[in-house]
């Protein structure tokens, strides 16, 4: 398994901590980015600045004290932006990165605490919420659509299969939520910092060297086609993987070490998903 060193996360903390001011919310000293993009996302970006931590959210403190300022963001998007034909692609694509994640946000604390029956998943499972991405819809931009809907038609539609990484699906499985919005101007930076987190985190990927095993997570099956798109016919073309593997493989390999690039390199390991954990990303139960 990838163990990176602990120095790359403190780094990375410094570098937040030193762009951002303090400001003080209830008696506690909370950081707040210097700016969040405009269409409404400041309201979003201090939640998330707030209540998530490492991908965990306080669901329990959200709804107890925030709980409409969810609700006011999603009641926002609901019409069409008067001009939203010619904003960038960036600017798009982080509108409904948002979107989604600021829905799924509300879909559990619509529910929460989420005690489920179904033996098929965790018993605080966002699947234990009756059609909560296949029949549940919301309003958004003007159209009504379920959270499926929104990552596969509309999100799936920019051609970049970062984005499905970059979707808080309410699971400890599923790729970090941010704790803070994603921006046009930033978009690509963090979509890199998503893909680095995939590849480097246990949740992610488990690159064992000593049991000649790479283990992914199933979000990569799930996406096959646009990943295979995107990635396959880059990197290592004659390594005679199947072009899924070689999606996988490639769409990691800039930010592992040498030592693990090597590895891969010796081309002599096994490729398959692991399990998706789908318990609630619930910072008020750990």
């Amino acid at each position: 398994m990838i163990n990176h060193p602990t120095c790359r996360r403190y780094v990375w903390t410094f570098c937040l901590v030193a762009a951002t001011t303090v400001y003080c919310v209830a008696g506690l000293l909370v950081f707040s980015p210097l700016s969040a993009q405009s269409d409404g996302d400041e309201s979003f970006d201090h939640v998330l600045n707030i209540y998530v931590r490492d991908g965990f959210v306080d669901y329990s403190s959200l709804l107890r004290v925030d709980r409409a300022i969810i609700d006011r963001y999603v009641n926002g998007r609901s019409s069409r932006p008067a001009d939203f034909d010619v904003w960038s692609p960036a600017r798009q694509m982080a509108f409904w990165l948002n979107s989604y994640n600021a829905l799924v946000v509300q879909t559990v604390l619509d529910h929460y605490p989420i005690r489920g029956r179904s033996p098929e998943y965790p018993l605080n499972s966002i699947r234990q919420i009756p059609g909560a991405f296949d029949r549940r819809t919301h309003r958004i931009a003007g159209h009504d659509m379920t959270l499926d809907r929104l990552e596969q038609d509309v999100l799936a539609g920019f051609g970049d299969p970062r984005v499905f990484l970059a979707l808080g699906r309410g699971a400890l499985g599923s790729g970090r939520l941010r704790s803070e919005v994603y921006e046009e101007t930033r978009l690509d930076e963090q979509l890199v910092a998503v893909v680095e987190e995939f590849a480097t985190e246990p949740w992610g990927v488990v690159l064992d060297q000593n049991a000649q095993t790479l283990r992914m997570n199933e979000i990569i099956g799930w996406r096959r086609e646009q990943f295979i798109e995107h990635y396959a016919d880059r990197g290592r073309l004659e390594s005679g993987r199947a072009p899924i593997e070689r999606a996988m493989i490639n769409l990691i390999d800039p930010v592992l070490y040498l030592s693990e690039q090597a590895f891969l390199d010796e081309n002599l390991f096994s490729v398959s998903y692991q399990p998706f954990d789908w318990n609630l990303n619930d910072r008020s139960s750990r």
